[in-house]
């Protein structure tokens, strides 16, 4: 038995010491916004955080972070208490396709929660693990400092109603 405490829930898995967290995450969890990428910890989509610092899951065992704080994109914020990096993704409209972005948006947590006003250098360190293949980098760089400003505008899906009624 394993035990993983889990956006602050204690889980008891009977699975395989070396299962990849990501696995346990997605299967015996049924926590879906973890991704899975490229299985070699190159692409950053499958991003948690592990008592606040950013890994890849899917090639950390679930033996190597037992007794830890996991916290995956669902842990982060949800409904209508998002994070504000999760606002600041939808107020400055980051994801294209979306698949790498719970990756991108826990590395980018981790980073505000480190350091609260990033310069440019700072992101493109910090966010250097994630590969986003539509090529939002600008649009993530550009949400984080938003996000660290704490200038979000979140987007009103009434207002597009309403602009699209009245032309």
């Amino acid at each position: 038995m394993i035990t993983l405490r889990v956006n602050g829930q204690t889980h008891q898995l009977d699975v395989d010491p070396n299962m990849p967290l990501l696995w346990a995450i997605r299967e015996n969890l049924h926590l879906s916004g973890t991704k899975f990428g490229c299985g070699m910890a190159q692409c950053g989509a499958c991003t948690v955080h592990l008592n606040g610092s950013p890994i890849r899951s899917c090639v950390t065992p679930v033996s190597a972070v037992a007794g830890g704080e996991i916290t995956t994109i669902e842990g982060i914020g949800g409904g209508d208490d998002l994070h504000v990096v999760q606002q600041a993704w939808i107020a400055e409209q980051v994801p294209q396709c979306g698949y790498c972005q719970s990756g991108q948006i826990m590395s980018a947590v981790a980073l505000l929660e480190n350091n609260p006003n990033p310069d440019d250098e700072a992101i493109d360190q910090a966010m250097a693990g994630n590969i986003c293949r539509c090529g939002m980098y600008g649009r993530i760089r550009k949400a984080i400092k938003v996000a660290a400003g704490g200038d979000v505008q979140m987007f009103d899906p009434a207002d597009l109603q309403e602009e699209v009624q009245h032309g």
